[in-house]
Formats: structure tokens, C-alpha cells, sequence
């Protein structure tokens, strides 16, 4: 049940018809009410554009756009952010409510874009603390830095603009923006990784040396990238529940935030372990077992994001469908997971 909004003791004593302007309540009136509520929409919109701004100049300083200027990189890039674009198509068709505005999603996308690079300078800056520690040192920066990092500044993708929009208005609504936030970072992130790891091959072609040189690490972008989507889609989910339960909105953020963290510090620090095992107990071939162990693992929290996503439909279908029993909707919404 939601709080009863407070009021100050005055106004819950007071008639209705007491004008308590300046006392009790406020409201626009005189014209200096008018300028502080000119200069606060302007510091609030300059704040939120001077992140952008800051985000932009980050991407430039990390390398960002020189990288995809190349076109051998930027086609790597692309082809290895297809998985990636595949999964947020689905989460953007499991929307049931209504169809989000294009112009919203390609925002989003590029807020993630830009926000991601708030992650690589943090990351770079924390890192050194954590190297003398071996492995336990590296699982630490997993856990304390690069997830809660990463999780934060794709939520702050969809917090800039989407959130605050119009379209944003359903709960379902925070994972598609939030799936869209994690495509953006996924993209860029390939490009920077795929940059560096080709850079002292030299320039290439459009031709054998491309697939030769950038294919082993677009491959291994390729299966990191749905990763990035499925973290940022649960985060967003819990966004869009703050959104709609104010009094609660911080801890629902934060347990969005704390799920997304864990799942992204997990996977870090299990693949390489993970791959290995399967290279040395199974055979398998390093990007082979790189691949078997990664679909695993997506492939779980993907199902369990999707029976998150399944359970709101039927709760939808429940409330807006006078012919649907509950129990209807609970036997579609298990055999859409089944599916």
C-alpha cells in the first residue's frame, strides 16, 4: 500500500479555502517564483547534458571514435554486436504494452554508448589497487568495481532521458531501455577491444586479412556482447518497478543494480575457469569451449530474465483481458517459457 502523502501539521489543521502560499504550501505566483523555477529547469537540464557533454569528450580521450573511423574495425565491430542486437530485438518484441518510439531506443543505445566510457576510465583508475592480490585480487575488482560500475552507468543510459519520457510508461518498459543501454555499451566495448587487439597488425583490408586477423576476438566479442544486454535488462526491469512505486524507489533500484552486479561479477570471474575446464576435461578447442560455456551461462539468466519478462505479460493479459481467468494466464505464461 502506498504511503499517505505528508503534509506540514499547518496544512492538515488548516481550511481548505486558508491560503497557506509561502507558509505551509507553494506554489509558481510571483515573478521571482518564476525565475527559480526557470533556473532550476535550466541547472537540472544542464546537469543532465553536461554528463552527456563530459561522456563525449571521455569517448574521445579512450579512443572511441578514431576506432570506428576505421572501416575494417567498424565492420568487425558491427558483426560482433549482432548477438547482442539480436537479444534486445527480443526483449523489445516481448513488450506487451506499448511499442517504444524509435527515436527513444537509438537515444538510449547512444546514451549507453557514451556512459560506457565512465566505466573505462573508473576501471583503468581502480585497477592497479587490486593487481597484487593474484586471483583473489582480480574476483575482488570484479565484484567491488567493474560489475557495480558498469551496471551503474548503463542504468544512468536509460536514467538521462528515457526515463523521464512519456513512452517510459510500464515496468516492462525499464528492461527494453535497459536491454538497449547494454547493447550501446556492448558495441563500443567491442569496438575498443577489437581496436586494440588488431592495432600492431597494422591497417587492414576488407579482404582475407580482416577475417585472418580480427576474427578470433570479434568471435569472442561476439559471445560477450548478450551478456551486457541481459545484465542491463534486469537492472532496467527494477528501474521501471521504482518508477511505478515511488516511496520504495531506491532500494527497488538498488536490488536491480545488486542482481545485475552479481550476475556480470560471476561471469567474469567464471569464464576463463569455466572454458578451461571444459578445454581440459572435454577437449574442446579454447573458442569452442569458450562458446559452450558462455551459452551456458547467458543461457540460464536469459531464461530467467524471460520468465520475469513472461510473468509480467500474463499479469497483463490478467488485468486488461475481463475473459481471462488468472490461472489462464498463468498456463500462457509457462507455455511462452516453454517456447
Amino acid at each position: 500500500m502506498a504511503k499517505k502523502e505528508r503534509t506540514d501539521p499547518i496544512e492538515e489543521a488548516a481550511d481548505s479555502s486558508t491560503d497557506l502560499y509561502d507558509v505551509a504550501t507553494w506554489e509558481e505566483r510571483t515573478s521571482l517564483d518564476g525565475l527559480a523555477v526557470a533556473l532550476y529547469r535550466l541547472l537540472a537540464g544542464s546537469a543532465r547534458w553536461g554528463l552527456v557533454a563530459l561522456s563525449l569528450l571521455l569517448l574521445v580521450l579512450v579512443g572511441g571514435p578514431s576506432a570506428l573511423q576505421n572501416p575494417p574495425i567498424a565492420l568487425l565491430t558491427v558483426v560482433s554486436a549482432v548477438p547482442a542486437l539480436a537479444l534486445a530485438a527480443y526483449v523489445y518484441r516481448s513488450d506487451i504494452t506499448t511499442s517504444e518510439p524509435l527515436f527513444m531506443l537509438a537515444a538510449t543505445f547512444l546514451l549507453g554508448v557514451l556512459t560506457a566510457n565512465f566505466a573505462a576510465v573508473i576501471n583503468g583508475r581502480f585497477q592497479p589497487w587490486f593487481g597484487g592480490f593474484g586471483f583473489l585480487g582480480t574476483v575482488a575488482f570484479f565484484f567491488v568495481v567493474v560489475a557495480p560500475v558498469e551496471e551503474t552507468v548503463k542504468l544512468l543510459a536509460v536514467r538521462l532521458y528515457a526515463y523521464g519520457h512519456d513512452s517510459f510508461d510500464s515496468v516492462l518498459d525499464g528492461a527494453v531501455y535497459g536491454a538497449m543501454a547494454g547493447l550501446g555499451f556492448a558495441f563500443i566495448e567491442n569496438a575498443l577491444y577489437i581496436s586494440r587487439g588488431i592495432e600492431q597488425t597494422g591497417a587492414l583490408d576488407l579482404g582475407v586479412g580482416l577475417i585472418g586477423v580480427g576474427g578470433g576476438i570479434t568471435f569472442t566479442r561476439a559471445l560477450a556482447g548478450p551478456g551486457h544486454v541481459i545484465y542491463s535488462a534486469f537492472a532496467g526491469y527494477y528501474l521501471g518497478l521504482a518508477k511505478f512505486n515511488p516511496d520504495n524507489r531506491g532500494p527497488i533500484v538498488v536490488k536491480g543494480l545488486l542482481i545485475a552486479a552479481l550476475i556480470h561479477a560471476t561471469y567474469n570471474s567464471t569464464v576463463g575457469i569455466g572454458s578451461a575446464a571444459l578445454n581440459a576435461f572435454v577437449g574442446l578447442p579454447s573458442l569452442a569451449a569458450s562458446f559452450v560455456y558462455i551459452a551456458l551461462f547467458d543461457g540460464l539468466f536469459a531464461l530467467v530474465l524471460l520468465r520475469k519478462i513472461n510473468r509480467y505479460r500474463a499479469a497483463y493479459r490478467a488485468a486488461h483481458d475481463s475473459d481471462t481467468s488468472p490461472e489462464e494466464a498463468r498456463r500462457s505464461e509457462l507455455t511462452e517459457f516453454d517456447a
